[in-house]
């Protein structure tokens, strides 16, 4: 397995599809700096006490537009890269014959589909930490992050939790689909997921009935079953800004970040649906893996 995970490392490492997710995370984040820039002096709270309460609701409050501006994109990358990296890890490679010269040796599928899996998910969580990092660096030099130290860290793990989710399912698509079949699924599948995020968001903030709003939290919570990741930022972004103490002190109504989030936060049970899905679809994968005729 050990041999399977450093050989994933290193095809990842030649492949295009992670120098073009490097390439668009140095040109967004040079973006980001100057759209944190420009917010962060937009305006002026000259006036007010620096040390006051007036003034540091303001700085928190551009701080968390700029971080939900910028997980929201980082989102998009980071999922990018767990689907593009593993999308034709069975497909792709029986195509080539690569798994007809590898499997005859004394190499148990299930370390080989495992090491491939720890190999993704590894590179995909490095980078996310990395992105999520730069983006909260950026954002406390030009305005103000939460400083508590235990919701930054459940607010990563929240943020990297849609990688081995996404590895899981991609892997268990490629079992069953050509390489390109499986990306174009995968693809319309997290679509799906962000779709239904934003019908459940869009429809907390518009003025509409009960009778319309019911079915489309049916339609929204059906979708976030299929593919729970989307869900899994708005419960990033709660636990990150401690969503059920901000809104005693800043009205929704008024506050910046309403535009990309968070809809009707998800539940810790939620989370925990999330995380039997995922290895549910890695479970599926390895015994579909098992049995199939390369």
């Amino acid at each position: 397995m050990t041999v399977i995970f450093g050989m994933t490392w290193r095809e990842m490492l030649r492949k295009r599809v992670v120098l073009l997710t490097l390439l668009l995370t140095l040109a967004f984040l040079v973006a980001f700096w100057f759209i944190a820039q420009t917010i962060g002096s937009a305006g002026s709270i000259a006036g007010l006490d620096p040390n006051g309460g007036e003034a540091l609701m303001e700085r928190f409050a551009r701080g968390a537009f700029l971080l939900t501006l910028g997980y929201f994109f980082g989102a998009f990358v980071v999922a990018f890269l767990s689907i593009f990296s593993s999308f034709s890890a069975i497909a792709g490679e029986a195509e080539q014959g690569v798994l007809q010269a590898m499997l005859p040796r004394p190499v148990p599928r299930w370390q080989w589909y495992l090491g491939r899996w720890l190999g993704y998910v590894t590179m995909g969580v490095l980078y996310a930490f990395l992105l999520y990092v730069a983006i909260l660096g950026i954002t406390q030099w030009h305005a103000s992050v939460p400083r508590d130290a235990v919701s930054l860290a459940e607010a990563f793990l929240l943020f990297a939790m849609p990688v081995p989710i996404l590895a899981a399912v991609s892997m268990l698509g490629s079992g069953f689909l050509s390489a390109l079949g499986n990306g174009v699924f995968m693809t319309m599948l997290y679509g799906a997921g962000w779709l239904g995020g934003m019908i459940e968001k869009l429809g907390g903030q518009m003025p509409l009935g009960a009778v319309v709003l019911a079915p489309l939290s049916k339609i929204s919570g059906l979708i976030a079953l299929v593919m729970p990741v989307d869900g899994l930022q708005g419960k990033m972004l709660a636990v990150l800004f401690d969503y059920g103490s901000l809104g005693s002190l800043m009205p929704v109504g008024a506050n910046p970040m309403n535009q990309f989030a968070f809809g009707q936060v998800p539940s810790a049970s939620f989370v925990v649906y999330a995380g039997i899905y995922g290895l549910a679809a890695l479970g599926l994968g390895l015994w579909r893996f098992e049995r199939k005729d390369l």
